[in-house]
């Protein structure tokens, strides 16, 4: 009931400052915090998920909603924004191949790079997956421009990277939480996860993850471990203090780079066996000795 008196005070706030909203557009996502609520058998149960808008049409819950180009789902997982985005992506790399018949090296990657990886790479803090399957097909996309490049289909995935110079799609997203994370350091973004930093005289800024409590459910600690508020600082701290102190984002990007450059590379496909996940989280602190 409060929630529905909040949408009327929102909607006549609009009319009397001249920004009519509309209406026509509302969408409902409902996420629930228990989907197996004995209350959810209640006949009367599916009323208290519906609002109304000023017209008195009824707001129905839906699945999922696209909001700013990210499909964002009642149960919080990103697999469908996913799904979407990797079929785009595939279809824009088909017509790409299809249009120019070059396999130069230095043209398939700066078009590959401005068509299809820009694709695979929005907003992907947001939705940056931790599950495997979900890793493997957005790596299928890279893994497949790859192959046609001239003078490497010998070669496997892992070595194509390599000799392209390119990072895999995993180590690329992990880039940019720690480039977000700068810039929430630095105030340039504004920090509404509301991510606390504490000084150290040994690893300089050192990011606070947020506490979870130990009576929360199976699935809801798998969403806390994927969140950007835990990823975040969880990726920060992997960061060597020489590369955080950097007063620029220019140099401190730049600096980023060349650390990840010399952490092994090496993300899970389909066909492959590999030592680690390839997540930065994971790459063991006695490991940095190697680097």
């Amino acid at each position: 009931l409060m929630r529905q008196e909040d949408l009327y005070r929102i909607l006549e706030w609009s009319r009397n400052n001249n920004m009519k909203l509309h209406e026509q557009k509302f969408e409902l996502l409902n996420h629930l915090h228990n989907s197996k609520n004995s209350c959810a058998e209640l006949p009367f149960y599916s009323t208290t998920l519906q609002y109304k808008v000023s017209s008195e049409d009824v707001l129905y819950p839906v699945e999922e909603v696209r909001d700013l180009g990210v499909t964002v789902s009642n149960d919080l997982k990103w697999s469908k924004h996913i799904g979407n985005m990797v079929s785009k992506a595939r279809s824009t790399l088909s017509w790409m191949l299809s249009v120019f018949s070059t396999r130069d090296r230095t043209v398939m990657t700066t078009l590959y790079k401005s068509l299809v990886r820009s694709l695979l790479e929005y907003c992907c803090p947001l939705w940056n997956p931790g599950r495997v399957i979900d890793i493997q097909l957005i790596e299928s996309v890279q893994r497949s421009f790859t192959s046609r490049v001239g003078g490497l289909q010998h070669l496997n995935y892992w070595e194509r990277l390599k000799q392209l110079n390119l990072m895999s799609l995993q180590r690329r997203r992990e880039r940019y939480i720690i480039l977000m994370m700068w810039k929430i350091l630095h105030q340039v973004v504004p920090n509404c996860c509301d991510i606390k930093f504490k000084a150290t005289s040994r690893n300089g800024a050192v990011a606070i993850i947020p506490p979870l409590s130990k009576s929360s459910s199976l699935k809801n600690q798998t969403l806390y471990d994927m969140s950007f508020a835990v990823q975040g600082p969880k990726l920060w701290n992997k960061v060597p203090q020489s590369i955080k102190v950097a007063e620029t984002f220019d140099t401190f990007k730049h600096s980023l780079s060349d650390f990840l450059a010399l952490i092994p590379d090496t993300p899970p496909v389909a066909g492959y066996s590999c030592s680690w996940s390839n997540s930065l989280i994971d790459y063991s602190p006695s490991r940095w000795s190697d680097i």
